[in-house]
């Protein structure tokens, strides 16, 4: 590989004079900038990145660390962070195991969105106390170095679960996500206490879930085993409502008038489905991008929020009847 000493050797002046010449220095004259940069194109000289970053210290890149690449929630996502990093010279690194929590402590990184269950809190508030920026978007954590932006997952719970009961369900079901996550967390809570406000007479199961397809199904199946009449359901993401969809295509029970379905995320999917997916929605590209610039002032410098909310709003579809059909 062509070192600075190579070009300097094949140009007639010092280091120093090279690296003055490749980092834009105006202490080196127009023509011997020129003359320097002729010769390391001529020997086809790569900077190294390694070196600059360790001068610099900074790596002009940014991590987005993911739990699993599975469903289709997480393009839209990470196109928003993507676009928001692009505009202020950043590039978008997606990362995910535990093997690459490395990244943050070797200076990979000049910092990281968080949207990743393998992260305890304590080790991302270490990473803070040693000057690491960080956005998280699935949990609450305070500190200088960390902004929070977060769903509003409250307010798309209490929507989903008031929109069944005026649609005048008495026996409903929550499915949920996986164990520990805090958007399900979250979400369930306000579904229990939007229940308990709905009055007397309501009957009100968990069920088990894991933000995928098959959870969805075998939600589906158990909800049959002791059907008894029509029931409103609200899935915690849509994917495990398009479970639910494809496990009762083919039986006796219909989407819309024995299950009536909500669903969370609005995924493209959900306006394609028959009956259309009732389901809360937001833009998941203005979340990453507000995480983003969130990330980047905080990076800079800038004055950056504490923690921002990303609102939702529900959309009917065709998925919730009357429960009396």
């Amino acid at each position: 590989m062509v070192s600075i000493k190579d070009i300097a050797k094949h140009a007639g002046v010092s280091i120093s004079t090279v690296s003055y010449a490749l980092n834009g220095n105006p202490k080196v004259t127009e023509e011997t900038s020129k003359r320097i940069l002729a010769v390391a194109k001529e020997l086809n000289y790569v900077p190294n990145a390694a070196a600059r970053t360790l001068k610099k210290r900074e790596t002009r890149i940014i991590g987005a660390f993911l739990t699993t690449f599975e469903g289709a929630f997480y393009g839209e996502l990470l196109q928003g962070m993507k676009e928001e990093m692009n505009k202020h010279g950043y590039d978008l690194v997606i990362c995910s195991g535990t093997q690459s929590h490395r990244m943050l402590p070797e200076g990979m990184l000049d910092g990281a969105i968080i949207l990743d269950r393998l992260f305890s809190d304590k080790e991302l508030l270490l990473h803070a106390n040693r000057g690491h920026k960080l956005v998280v978007l699935d949990r609450k954590l305070k500190h200088d170095n960390i902004v929070q932006v977060l769903l509003d997952n409250k307010a798309g719970a209490t929507f989903a679960m008031e929109y069944l009961l005026r649609r005048g369900h008495k026996k409903l079901y929550a499915v949920s996500g996986p164990e520990g996550s805090f958007d399900s967390v979250q979400r369930l809570a306000a579904a229990r206490q939007t229940v308990e406000r709905g009055g007397p007479g309501i009957r009100y199961e968990e069920l088990p879930g894991n933000f995928d397809k098959a959870s969805g199904a075998a939600a589906a199946r158990r909800i049959i085993a002791e059907y008894d009449g029509p029931v409103g359901v609200f899935c915690l993401n849509d994917e495990m409502a398009i479970g639910m969809y494809h496990a009762l295509k083919g039986t006796p029970f219909r989407i819309g008038e024995h299950v009536h379905v909500v669903g969370f995320d609005h995924i493209d999917i959900a306006d394609y489905v028959q009956p259309r997916l009732a389901t809360i929605d937001y833009s998941e590209r203005r979340w990453g991008a507000v995480a983003a610039e969130q990330l980047i002032k905080l990076i800079e410098g800038g004055s950056s929020a504490e923690h921002e909310r990303i609102y939702v709003s529900l959309v009917e579809g065709d998925s919730v009847g009357r429960a009396n059909g």
